[in-house]
């Protein structure tokens, strides 16, 4: 029997339309969204634009003036039942959307002058290019908690600071729940080669490893097409 993604050195460089392919099995954002009745889908695409340029999401209040309040609970249900969007613990208010949230996680940007949080680290190195925008990236090794510091300005990577080689691990996994709480803690940023190596282990077929570069590239083609 053939695997869609054989357990080859492949895996360390998996090319981007595989990757998109593989998460897409996983987390299929844009074809939920594209489901999405059309007000429903620009409000999204709202609470995205907004978390970024304002760093905070759209609140009730504003979510009942676009659709009207009788569409406010129906929005927020389907919107978080599709995991587009992440709410509070009472399930009231928007805290965020991937890639971007204001709740703290260990992934911290600062883009267009606000400081919120990624939701992993595919997803911090997605949002400079998604948004075409500046962003720093504060965050650390998951295995050695060694500070990883990066700067883009939209798909170019400007600096890394203390190491060029640092990796993207993602480990292949459904989400149980919300995605941003189970699967995302397991896409990491992994200080440079040797310690991407170890976190890895033999396991090639469901943990993969992408450099800085490569990740950039997939989270790219993963997540702009959310703002067509």
């Amino acid at each position: 029997m053939q695997l869609l993604f054989p357990p080859q050195d492949v895996l360390i460089n998996m090319n981007t339309s595989e990757a998109v392919a593989r998460l897409n099995q996983q987390l299929p954002l844009k074809k939920r969204q594209s489901d999405l009745p059309e007000a429903y889908r620009r409000l999204h695409q709202s609470i995205l634009w907004q978390l970024v340029r304002e760093g905070r999401a759209l609140n009730r209040d504003e979510i009942a003036d676009q659709l009207g309040k009788q569409e406010l609970e129906p929005f927020l249900q389907r919107v978080a039942g599709d995991d587009l969007v992440v709410l509070d613990q009472a399930g009231s208010e928007v805290l965020g959307a991937y890639p971007v949230t204001t709740e703290q996680t260990p992934h911290a940007i600062n883009v267009m002058g606000n400081s919120i949080f990624a939701m992993c680290a595919l997803d911090a190195v997605s949002v400079a290019p998604m948004f075409d925008a500046s962003v720093k990236i504060s965050s650390h090794c998951h295995l050695t908690q060694a500070p990883v510091l990066i700067q883009m300005r939209g798909h170019e990577i400007i600096d890394v600071q203390d190491s060029a080689a640092v990796q993207v691990g993602v480990r292949w996994q459904m989400p149980v729940g919300d995605a941003a709480h189970s699967m995302c803690m397991e896409m990491v940023f992994l200080q440079d080669e040797s310690v991407a190596r170890q976190w890895q282990g033999d396991d090639q077929d469901s943990m993969s490893l992408f450099s800085l570069p490569a990740a950039v590239d997939f989270g790219a083609a993963f997540f702009k097409p959310l703002l067509d």
